[in-house]
């Protein structure tokens, strides 16, 4: 056999000068690396320290509110209407009869005249009946009668005309003396005045009772 054909493998051995290289470069860039990073070192230091001093807050999640109760509306009641009244006029009370005072000689207070019942209207022109106020003149006592200590009350029945002014005296209850009573219808149709009677108001003639008394004790 030739020495041509009996080839030896060989196997590859690292070279020495290429990984002696590679290993200075490396410390080279690693020296390097240490000197940039040296003036640092406080600073990183510095931010460590201050990141792991901060405190850690927890964030509390928000408590859920409950939604409003529900309102309860309630139908309006519209108020009752009240029924409408109407007020009922007042009759104006009714003065009473005016009486005379003794012998006359105080005037009676004016009043209204209140009319009675009739039949008659003031369109057949015939006089109602009335209690009529009237103004009296002191009384005069006859002579005759004051010499013979006469006393007495004579009821008379007297005809008013429109304006208040007698026109007819008669004697309805006589007082028992003569003299008294024609004296008493004699100074009523002369000197005293009534207030007239009015119907649908207008004035009308009217009889009115009017009482006068003789008495010697208010001489």
């Amino acid at each position: 056999m030739s020495s041509a054909s009996l080839a030896v493998p060989r196997h590859a051995h690292p070279d020495s000068v290429r990984i002696a290289a590679l290993s200075a470069a490396i410390a080279l860039n690693l020296a390097v690396l240490i000197v940039v990073m040296r003036p640092m070192a406080p600073q990183l230091a510095a931010q460590v320290q201050r990141i792991t001093a901060t405190p850690i807050s927890w964030i509390t999640p928000e408590k859920e509110v409950p939604p409003p109760p529900p309102v309860d509306i309630k139908k309006l009641v519209q108020p009752k209407t009240m029924p409408h009244t109407q007020a009922v006029p007042q009759t104006p009370p009714v003065a009473p009869p005016v009486t005379t005072t003794d012998q006359g000689s105080i005037p009676a207070p004016p009043v209204a005249p209140t009319l009675a019942p009739s039949t008659d209207t003031p369109t057949t022109g015939a006089p109602v009946e009335a209690t009529l106020a009237y103004r009296a003149t002191p009384l005069k006592y006859p002579q005759q009668a004051l010499r013979s200590h006469l006393e007495g009350q004579v009821i008379l029945k007297v005809l008013v005309d429109e304006n208040g002014v007698p026109q007819e005296v008669t004697v309805e209850k006589s007082s028992g003396q003569q003299v008294l009573d024609r004296s008493a219808s004699e100074q009523v149709l002369k000197g005293w005045r009534f207030e007239p009677a009015t119907v649908n108001g207008h004035t009308v003639r009217a009889w009115a009772r009017v009482p006068v008394t003789f008495s010697l004790n208010e001489l």
